[in-house]
């Protein structure tokens, strides 16, 4: 968002859990471990047929009906409809013949999750990989950042500090906050941009989003927060979000969303402290014709307790 004024207050007195993670792969957009970059040499055969099934127009792997031309070249189906049904290789002319006996040698096959260079020890049928790789927990991450269509991907390491050093986004130690946004006309969402900040505490990254975006026919405000990992591990965290003046308050509380759902699904679900126009300028006060927001709150972790069974909050204070 195209703010005249931002102002970050964090609070530092927090006790961390672990310490913050290395980040030693700044060079390298899609960070690998390197102990395992090596593909196994059990693997290896099976990887060389795996690449006869890859289509050489997309370079994914083929699923029935594989198509291929008069010389024997093959490509997937979806493909065939993109090369307007002339072979990329030979430009011969497809029609409908179809190979079968790669599709034979598909169904026979096993093979290791495309991410077992970044650690899924995971070795499936062939038609069922594809369906795991959508899913698979070592899948690389995409950027957070929404003020820009970044297509940058890597663990979290890598994008912390992507986030620091490519975006310039406010890094932050600890689990309160209290932002004040400004913004001269709060009309104006068309070429509003996300603004961003990181925060690190317990261990983990969070990131606090704040956007202006059309909902109807008038302007809202909306402050969310998303956990960078996995679904199952955002559910052990849950955060607070309150705006509020002259007396009275907007509170929110939930559990963060994870950085796998892209920020406009999360924006589109409503999920977080959303703020119509009319309530913004109440509590902006003055003559209602400059937005003044203070969004303030917290993130704590859902500790069980072995002896009732139930979950306690466990604050960085």
């Amino acid at each position: 968002m195209d703010f005249d004024n931002i102002e970050c207050i964090s609070s530092s007195d927090v006790a961390e859990d672990e310490e913050i993670p290395s980040q030693h792969s700044h060079n390298h957009r899609s960070h690998q471990l390197s102990s395992k970059s090596q593909v196994p040499s059990a693997i290896a055969p099976a990887t060389s047929v795996h690449e006869l099934l890859e289509c050489p127009v997309c370079t994914h792997s083929m699923y029935p009906p594989i198509h291929q031309c008069h010389n024997g070249h093959t490509l997937c189906s979806t493909c065939k409809t993109r090369v307007h049904n002339r072979c990329p290789t030979c430009s011969q002319e497809l029609g409908d013949i179809r190979c079968l006996a790669l599709e034979k040698v598909a169904e026979s096959l096993e093979l290791p999750c495309k991410y077992y260079s970044l650690g899924c020890p995971e070795i499936f049928p062939y038609y069922s990989k594809l369906k795991h790789e959508a899913l698979c927990n070592f899948r690389p991450y995409n950027c957070p950042y929404a003020g820009s269509e970044c297509s940058v991907t890597g663990d979290i390491p890598f994008l912390v500090a992507h986030l620091r050093d490519d975006h310039k986004v406010d890094m932050h130690t600890g689990c309160t906050f209290n932002h004040r946004y400004v913004k001269s006309n709060p009309r104006e969402v068309e070429n509003a941009t996300w603004m961003l900040t990181v925060f690190h505490c317990f261990g983990q990254y969070f990131c606090l989003h704040f956007e202006a975006f059309q909902l109807g026919m008038a302007p809202v405000y909306m402050a969310f927060l998303r956990f960078m990992g996995d679904e199952s591990d955002a559910r052990n965290y849950s955060c607070s979000l309150e705006v509020g003046a002259n007396g009275r308050k907007l509170t929110w509380e939930g559990t963060p969303r994870s950085i796998r759902d892209s920020h406009r699904k999360v924006r589109d679900s409503h999920d977080g402290l959303i703020i119509q126009r009319n309530v913004a300028l109440f509590f902006s006060g003055g003559d209602k014709k400059e937005l003044k927001l203070r969004v303030t709150g917290r993130i704590w972790k859902e500790q069980q307790n072995p002896d009732a069974g139930v979950c306690i909050p466990n604050l960085c204070s």
